[in-house]
């Protein structure tokens, strides 16, 4: 079950990567967004890499500031990611595992895995910070 989980799921990831790709070579040779569209996403890419360039400047090193970076957006993005996932485990639990007891140790393995995740994605960049500014001495 967890490996046809794990494969429908590449699978969509690949599609979305493939779609985006796709859509980009085509979006090279006509004009597909408007002008202010455009600015407003040169502003933000301008203010990522400034950002990128800040993390990298904190550090020391650039391969320090870009983990740093992506850290920081994975401690940001599993917020939502593990609430979505606490929440469909405790409906496993708590709402269909009512008449059925290995549904409702499914909730149960569901919720305390995202939980673990949560923690450790919360904790990571703390973790990393530790040991790259004083492990380094």
């Amino acid at each position: 079950m967890k490996r046809k989980i794990a494969v429908i799921v590449v699978t969509v990831i690949i599609a979305i990567v493939g779609n985006i790709y796709i859509n980009m070579t085509y979006a090279a040779d006509e004009q597909v967004i408007s002008n202010e569209t455009e600015s407003t996403l040169v502003e933000l890419k301008e203010k990522e890499l400034s950002s990128i360039e800040d993390y990298e400047e904190t550090y020391g090193s650039k391969a320090y500031g870009l983990t740093a970076y992506i850290l920081h957006k994975v401690q940001v993005y599993s917020i939502p990611f593990c609430f979505l996932g606490i929440l469909v485990g405790a409906i496993y639990d708590y709402v269909i595992g009512i008449r059925d007891l290995e549904v409702k140790e499914k909730g149960l393995a569901l919720m305390v895995t995202f939980i673990t995740l949560a923690v450790i994605c919360q904790v990571l960049p703390l973790v990393f910070t530790i040991v790259v500014k004083f492990g380094r001495e």
